[in-house]
């Protein structure tokens, strides 16, 4: 089988490093039995990013080595060392390199040197206990776990950056005009054969330089995917004039000039997308009798058309000094009226779940959560672990799931699924469950789990209550009238008001 050596798409599956895990550590030393909490976190997991390199003029390393991978976070230690971070891979690609996703949407173009493209991002470390301590819970016995990181397919597309494109037929000599006006030098034979990559030539014409690529040759319904036509012309949509390079020496019937140039202006139109580009006309093999005399019959023809032609041999040079300096004033001309192109860097972040931080859905497997922090949290826990559970659960009450499951009908028991379909945390829904303080227990024990906590219900209740409480009434009142409303009245009140216990409408002290 023959091996490539010029390719211009390819598919690349690209995985980020895995952020590194933290560490559930206590100092210990000598006479301090109780050191407190010194895990450290882990690294974040390397990225991988798309680099354009000048020197890089081909796919062909992607062709053959389609997985690239990052490398992972390091993990954390015992007195507050955090793991090393994992090192980006940094691909190289050449200038011009569309990005899709694996549904074909573009996800970024890349031209100029050194222009970045983020395409997967590394996975962030998990915190360890020494970050997880808090005033309520101050030697916490877990730690959360990292992150893994992006893992997706792009593809990668070549579109050749030049500033001359030189389309035509086959055998019209598109590769030995580029090799006379360049030091480029394709090969070139004596037989009739198209071009089978695109090739690249600098040309210089007075103060102007400039690159012209010969497109390999274009057949009659390329613009439908016959020949190899169709696959190239991507790489003349970045160019800002198009040379149409005629064979005047033809051997084979019923071809012409002016028949040639319309059917390849028409290929042209039914791809699109070309239509604003300056025509130049190259009537070239002019050094044979026949192609000389047939360029004097349509030359006239072709500038009534409204097309600037020079009659070339790209054999004997003639003409070719006038129609670099027709490319070049073509060239400066698109130069001074593009804006300038900074070199960019790009991220690519993945949509977002739903709307705000995440949505509940009914479905026939359960109540389905998805959300951006909800799915991370669930990704960052260590369910082997009964406190980093019962962290977790604080975690999704506070942002509002469990508010949220009860408003919209969960019962004790349901299923709860947190995640993608493809690969979900499942859940039997449990309500009214929340930390406080520290656990007094085991170290890796949650006792939430084994005793009931209705402190919650009846501070929901207070703050409910706290809108319709009377003028003169405390958080105290409210919640001494909440607890027993048979026995507890108002414990603040003006003397001698209908508030006064001792105060009595009979009374005729009152």
């Amino acid at each position: 089988m023959a091996v490539p050596t010029f390719v211009d798409q390819v598919t690349l599956h690209v995985s980020a490093g895995r952020g590194g895990n933290g560490v559930a550590s206590v100092h210990r030393e000598k006479f301090k039995p109780l050191g407190g909490p010194d895990g450290g976190n882990g690294g974040p997991g390397g990225s991988v990013i798309l680099r354009v390199d000048p020197d890089v003029t081909t796919l062909i390393d992607y062709h053959h080595s389609p997985q690239r991978r990052a490398e992972h976070g390091g993990h954390g230690a015992g007195a507050h060392r955090n793991g090393g971070h994992g090192a980006d891979l940094v691909l190289p690609v050449p200038d011009g390199t569309v990005v899709s996703d694996a549904a074909g949407n573009v996800l970024g173009d890349m031209v100029g040197a050194g222009s970045e493209m983020v395409v997967a991002s590394g996975g962030r470390g998990g915190l360890g206990n020494a970050a997880l301590a808090s005033s309520k819970r101050k030697a916490p016995g877990f730690a959360l776990l990292g992150e893994p990181g992006d893992e997706l397919d792009i593809r990668l597309e070549l579109k050749v950056v030049a500033d001359v494109g030189l389309v035509g037929f086959p055998s019209a000599g598109k590769s030995s005009l580029i090799a006379a006006i360049s030091r480029a030098r394709p090969k070139i034979a004596d037989y009739p054969f198209t071009t089978l990559v695109p090739n690249l030539g600098v040309v210089r014409a007075g103060d102007t330089v400039f690159t012209v690529a010969d497109v390999p040759g274009l057949i009659e319904g390329a613009a439908e995917g016959r020949g190899l036509g169709h696959d190239f012309l991507r790489h003349i949509e970045r160019c800002a004039a198009i040379v149409h390079v005629i064979d005047t020496a033809s051997i084979e019937p019923g071809r012409n000039p002016v028949d040639d140039l319309a059917i390849i202006e028409s290929e042209l139109s039914r791809y699109g997308g070309l239509e604003d580009r300056p025509r130049l006309v190259a009537l070239n093999k002019i050094d044979v009798p026949d192609g000389s005399d047939i360029a004097d019959m349509v030359v006239d023809d072709l500038r009534e058309q409204g097309h600037l032609v020079f009659p070339v041999s790209a054999a004997s040079g003639a003409g070719l000094r006038e129609l670099t300096f027709a490319m070049a004033e073509i060239v400066q001309r698109s130069r001074t009226t593009k804006p300038v192109e900074e070199v960019t860097r790009i991220v690519i972040r993945p949509p977002a779940v739903g709307q705000g931080d995440f949505q509940v859905v009914e479905t026939p497997e359960g109540w389905r959560v998805r959300g951006a922090k909800p799915e991370r949290w669930v990704r960052q826990t260590d369910f082997s672990n009964d406190e980093a559970v019962g962290f977790l659960a604080d975690r999704l009450n506070r942002l509002g799931v469990e508010d949220k499951l009860v408003q919209l009908g969960a019962q004790e028991g349901d299923t709860v699924l947190i995640g993608h379909p493809d690969n979900s945390v499942v859940f039997d829904f449990k309500p009214n469950i929340e930390a406080g303080a520290e656990m007094l227990g085991r170290r890796g024990e949650d006792q939430r789990f084994e005793e009931a906590r209705p402190a919650r219900g009846r501070r929901r209740d207070i703050e409910a209550a706290m809108d319709e409480r009377g003028e003169n009434e405390t958080r105290a009142d409210v919640a001494r009238r909440i607890d027993k409303p048979e026995t507890f009245g108002p414990s603040s009140y003006v003397i001698g008001s209908k508030d006064d216990p001792d105060w009595a409408e009979d009374d005729p002290e009152a």
